[in-house]
């Protein structure tokens, strides 16, 4: 910084200045209080530089906060602080791993556990990703693919639960989760949470094995990676502290240390073309779920094309069907909500709210819609992970194209765009007049958590990234890996979870109406993830890891992007870092037996085949062919409104559906058989029960005297093999019909198959 100096300003305890020698000042900041941090041993500051022509530098913090640890003392005058720049403080370590997420947490301590001097750098203030920031209802698929440390961290959750003081809002006997809460009588395990009990078994983790986190610390993107050839030296942050390393993991959400390598990389969508895959790129003809009613105008008045579009309408889009583009599917904030009054902070009308951000939510309304958009998940304590549903929802489509590579500045306003939208959506769902009376009352009900990240208020400041950047590494994984049409011969780890893309665009169609499209819901069973999918090309970085951004298409990263896929992928990447510093090896020599060998006696699943079920099939589906009389399957069903394929691997065929707990009356499933000669039978229906369904189903039976009506409790088991409810025994001419919605309904409402026995 030549001769400047930075002096701390008396008369403005939140502010700075920098100053050359004759005092006289160049610059007032305001700092914000969240950018104090500190790592593990001295105050920093993490944002907010002044760069005078050298180099960047960091301003001083609240003169307050800097006496509680320092014992400096106000006096009034200019009091010069540094008389000359300091050398950068230096860490070395043997695995240096850039982001404080899931994965880079499992990493660490996976490092520790083979021996390996480690040290995790968090950018942010707090730790743990998404499954500290929100994200309690884990999205898995087939949870017998999780293993490994990511096992270890929901038998530690639950052990959690276990405890007496855990329980504040509720007793533990009282909570009834849903989706993947336990689901058998004795599980160690427990898949949803509060965010305040992720942090805390992740600090509790730390303590115990004594990992080295630092937080506060941002790599320097621009100048901060010092290679040599092929090899990262050191790294550096904008506070100029150096980590130098022989290993390094990148395991953020945005792939920035991947990038400041000079790994190549990817952002938006892949055309159908290039690797054969039908679910990617543009895709308006799947755009079924979270859509708005048809006949939505999209232009401020509406009829008027020369009015303009309304907000967040796409006026290049759609583009051609299957095309690739640079669109990343939606982000959003996860919130922790909650019904109880003494915890509960309503919510409040945002400085900045502009009620036109909002008027395709009330066209929607007016349209015919009448649900809640949102999914509120059940965590303990009266809490929710409450997240996107329906057609104008917490998701800020469209809003977050240039988030992957944007600076930290354009990222923190992109951010606050997000934050605004969705604290104006809230306020506007428990409020507005054209909302619905009964939807406004719902939402008034629920409220920001006091007690959930509370420096923020209710709110935190992890957002939901989706996708960011995405690597080209050794292998990419594609749709065909994650249907198991090809296989993978270096498994370090399994997905299970349904590719899943949120809508990326908004766009007007052929008929002059608003439309959503980007989402894709299609399951898939088990499938391994390569080891050449998490490692860059060798010309390009050989001792580089990245287990987040790793190298996958948009669709396939759409089902690897969940958070114990990520713990597992983040223990391999460590794993496999610590065999290369052994060996004195690349990252990309590591032979892969070797890993292998140590994976498996981790307790890392890398291969599944789950068990058959009713006298044999694959999977573990019930075939079709397994069963007796005339069975219509809900592939072969009418339907209308929202039904969504289960992520599990169980039920009739190809498995089951479900409406999302949307309780609209919009879902309709009607189940018509052909049968073989006029007579008696028994109809039955199929569901996979669960304490989370609705216990007042209605089905009704269209026979040969007319129509019965019947109200079916799906969180019993069915009595018929496990499989079947008997509904009763009708007369029927050559053709039967089942009607199956989710009017009235209290939980989530199943249709798998329909069942009709001749006499």
């Amino acid at each position: 910084m030549g001769k400047d100096k930075q002096y701390l300003f008396p008369g403005n305890l939140n502010a700075c200045a920098i100053a050359p020698e004759d005092g006289s000042i160049l610059e007032l900041v305001r700092q914000r209080e969240k950018n104090v941090t500190h790592d593990n041993s001295r105050l920093v500051r993490r944002a907010d530089f002044v760069n005078n022509g050298d180099a960047p530098f960091p301003l001083m913090t609240n003169s307050l906060r800097l006496s509680r640890f320092f014992g400096w003392l106000l006096v009034p005058t200019w009091i010069p602080l540094l008389a000359a720049q300091e050398k950068p403080a230096e860490t070395e370590r043997d695995i240096v791993i850039y982001g404080g997420t899931s994965a880079g947490l499992v990493a660490g301590f996976q490092a520790l556990a083979m021996g390996r001097t480690v040290v995790v750098i968090e950018p942010s203030t707090r730790i743990g990703g998404l499954t500290t920031g929100g994200l309690g209802q884990t999205d898995i698929g087939n949870k017998m693919v999780i293993g490994g440390m990511s096992r270890q961290f929901y038998e530690r959750i639950a052990r959690y639960y276990q405890k007496k003081e855990a329980w504040k809002w509720q007793t533990r006997e009282s909570y009834k989760g849903n989706g993947q809460s336990i689901t058998e009588h004795g599980e160690p395990t427990q898949w949803t949470f509060e965010p305040s009990a992720a942090l805390r078994v992740y600090e509790d983790w730390i303590a115990e094995t004594g990992l080295e986190v630092i937080t506060g610390q941002r790599l320097n993107r621009e100048s901060g990676v010092i290679k040599e050839g092929a090899r990262v030296l050191s790294i550096t942050m904008e506070s100029g502290r150096v980590f130098r390393g022989k290993v390094f993991l990148d395991t953020t959400y945005e792939g920035d240390l991947m990038a400041a390598v000079g790994v190549k990389y990817r952002v938006g969508r892949e055309g159908v073309k290039e690797f054969g895959e039908n679910l990617n790129g543009v895709r308006t003809l799947q755009a079924k779920f979270h859509q708005f009613q048809r006949g939505v105008d999209p232009y401020v008045l509406p009829g008027d094309p020369k009015s303009g579009l309304l907000p967040f309408i796409d006026s290049s889009g759609p583009g051609e069907e299957g095309s690739g583009d640079r669109r990343v599917q939606a982000y959003c904030f996860r919130m922790c909500l909650t019904d109880h009054p003494d915890n509960r902070i309503p919510f409040a009308k945002p400085d900045g709210y502009n009620e036109t951000w909002y008027e395709l939510l009330f066209r929607n309304y007016e349209a015919g819609f009448s649900g809640m958009p949102w999914i509120n998940s059940p965590m303990p304590n009266r809490k929710t992970d409450t997240n996107n549903r329906d057609a104008v929802s917490t998701d800020f489509i469209g809003q977050n194209y240039d988030y992957p590579e944007a600076s930290y500045a354009e990222r923190d306003t992109i951010r606050a765009r997000h934050l605004l939208w969705q604290q104006g959506l809230m306020w506007t769902l428990a409020n507005h007049p054209r909302v619905p009376e009964k939807v406004r009352i719902e939402a008034s009900r629920w409220g920001l958590s006091k007690d959930e990240f509370t420096e923020g208020g209710g709110w935190q400041e992890q957002l939901y990234i989706r996708e960011a950047r995405r690597m080209l590494g050794q292998t990419v994984m594609t749709q065909h890996y994650c249907q198991r049409r090809q296989m993978v011969h270096d498994a370090i780890g399994m997905g299970a979870y349904n590719m899943d893309s949120h809508n990326v665009q908004r766009h007007v169609d052929a008929e002059g109406h608003v439309r959503n499209e980007g989402d894709v819901e299609v399951g898939v069973p088990p499938y391994p993830i390569g080891y050449g999918a998490i490692t860059p090309r060798r010309q390009e970085c050989d001792n580089l890891l990245v287990p987040v951004c790793l190298s996958a298409t948009h669709i396939a990263y759409g089902s690897i992007r969940m958070e114990p896929v990520f713990m597992i992928l983040g223990q391999s990447a460590a794993t496999a870092a610590a065999l290369a510093i052994e060996a004195g090896s690349t990252v990309q020599s590591v032979p892969y037996e070797t890993l292998q060998k140590r994976l498996i006696a981790d307790g890392q699943v890398l291969a599944y085949d789950p068990p058959p079920k009713v006298g044999g099939g694959d999977a573990s589906f019930v075939p079709l062919a397994n069963l007796q009389g005339i069975v219509v399957d809900d592939t072969s069903a009418q339907l209308t409104g929202q039904w969504t394929t289960s992520i599990l691997n169980s039920g009739i065929h190809q498995g089951y559906r479900h409406d999302s707990d949307t309780r609209d009356g919009l879902a309709k499933a009607v189940f018509t058989a052909k049968l073989p000669k006029p007579g008696s039978y028994t109809v039955e229906i199929a569901f996979v029960a669960n304490a989370n369904r609705a216990q007042n189903v209605p089905v009704t039976v269209t026979h040969a005297q007319g129509d019965t009506l019947a109200k079916v409790d799906q969180t019993q088991k069915p009595p018929v093999d496990g499989i079947f409810f008997p509904l009763g025994e009708f007369e029927f001419g050559t053709e039967g019909a089942v009607t199956i919605t989710n009017e009235g309904t209290n939980g989530h409402v199943i249709i798998d198959a329909v069942r009709f026995l001749p006499k």
